[in-house]
C-alpha cells in the first residue's frame, strides 16, 4: 500500500565560499527561502526544510503552496529521492513517478525512438516494460516518422511532445508534480491536459506544488503551505 511517512525531515545546503562576512556571523531568516546559519568549520548553510512532518496515504491528493523560495520544489525532490534529508526520517512506500523536469535525461544527439528508451531507464523501468509502452508513446506524440530522427532536429514544441509522452505513460503508486504540465499547440494541449486528469485520478496518491488556487481546489483534498522551510499549520485544510 503506497504511503509517505515522514517526521522532522531537514535540508541543508552548503554555501562556499559566502561573500559577505556578516552572513557567517549572524542566524538569518530571510523573506524568501530558508534560514541561513553558520556551521562551525563548514561555513554557510541554508536550512531549506526545518521540520517537516508528513503522513500521506492512498487516495490524497496533497498540495504545496507558498511563495518562491519557501520549500516546495525540495520537498518534491526529497519524495523523489533526488535530495537526502539531512536530519529526520523519510519512509516512501511505492513506485515513485516524477514529473519534476520532464526532459532530464534526454540526449539530443540520439533519436526519439533512443530517447524513449534513454527517458524510460531513467524513470526506472525495464527494457521489457518500455517496449511495452513503445507503441502508446509514439502514438500519443504525434511525431510520425520523426522519431527515428535525431532530437536536435525537433523543434521545442516536440521536443515537449516527447518528454510529456514518456512521462506520463508510467504507472506509479505516487506521482509527484511541481505545477500542472501543458505542452504543446492547441489540439495537442487538450489532449495532454485529459491524459494528466486521468494519470493524476488513477495515481493512488498525488503530490503537487503549484501557485494556482484554482488548480490546487480542483484537483487536491488538502493543502499545505509553506514559509521558510516550515509548514505553516494555520493554512492547512
Amino acid at each position: 500500500m503506497a504511503h509517505i511517512k515522514g517526521e522532522k525531515i531537514c535540508v541543508d545546503y552548503p554555501i562556499f565560499n559566502a561573500p559577505h562576512r556578516s552572513l557567517k556571523k549572524n542566524l538569518l531568516r530571510v523573506a524568501t527561502g530558508g534560514r541561513i546559519s553558520r556551521e562551525t568549520g563548514k561555513g554557510v548553510t541554508v536550512r531549506a526544510l526545518d521540520g517537516i512532518d508528513l503522513d500521506i496515504r492512498e487516495g490524497d491528493r496533497v498540495g504545496l503552496t507558498g511563495h518562491n523560495g519557501s520549500g516546495k520544489s525540495t520537498l518534491l525532490r526529497v519524495l523523489a529521492g533526488v535530495y537526502e534529508p539531512t536530519e529526520g526520517f523519510l519512509d516512501v512506500q511505492g513506485r515513485v513517478a516524477s514529473l519534476l523536469d520532464i526532459s532530464i535525461g534526454m540526449d539530443f544527439e540520439a533519436s526519439g525512438l533512443e530517447n524513449i528508451f534513454l527517458r524510460g531507464l531513467l524513470l526506472g523501468l525495464s527494457k521489457t516494460e518500455i517496449e511495452k509502452k513503445l507503441e502508446e508513446i509514439t502514438s500519443f506524440s504525434e511525431l510520425g516518422e520523426y522519431i527515428e530522427m535525431p532530437v536536435r532536429t525537433y523543434s521545442s514544441g516536440m521536443v515537449m511532445r516527447l518528454a510529456f509522452s514518456i512521462a506520463t505513460s508510467i504507472e506509479a503508486d505516487i506521482l509527484l508534480m511541481d505545477e500542472w504540465l501543458s505542452v504543446g499547440d492547441a489540439d495537442f494541449v487538450k489532449k495532454a491536459e485529459d491524459r494528466m486528469r486521468s494519470l493524476v485520478y488513477r495515481t493512488p496518491i498525488l503530490v503537487m506544488a503549484s501557485h494556482s488556487k484554482e488548480i490546487l481546489q480542483d484537483v487536491c483534498t488538502r493543502v499545505i503551505r509553506l514559509e521558510g522551510g516550515k509548514i505553516d499549520c494555520s493554512s492547512q485544510n
